[in-house]
């Protein structure tokens, strides 16, 4: 394996922790899945719909979001937004990662 490799191998593990946090960030207010993936583009966070759908999918399996079906410019739409236990579960997960942050901060320099 070259460096390459290893690098790119080891930036998505990085990233997959990294889309869970955003994710559940971003539907503390209502969205469908494109404007999901749109807010967090704008944000620099680029998501493609393959790695998206099935992350909304797991997290509201694990009762961390909640969903309903809306009609919206005639068309039927999935809305998203975080549930109560979603939203305690990003407060914990917030405090996490701003300690882990700092740990590393000082680590890194």
């Amino acid at each position: 394996m070259t460096e390459i490799e290893h690098y790119q191998k080891l930036k998505l593990e990085l990233r997959r922790g990294v889309l869970i946090l955003a994710v559940l960030s971003e539907l503390r207010e209502e969205h469908y899945g494109y404007s999901l993936r749109k807010n967090l583009a704008l944000q620099g966070l680029e998501i493609d719909e393959g790695t998206l759908y099935p992350l909304i999918r797991r997290l509201e399996k694990q009762n961390l979001l909640s969903s309903e079906w809306r009609e919206e410019n005639k068309r039927k739409k999935r809305f998203y937004q975080l549930s109560t236990i979603g939203l305690e579960v990003l407060n914990k997960l917030t405090a996490e990662w701003r300690q882990t942050q700092s740990t590393l901060n000082k680590i890194l320099s």
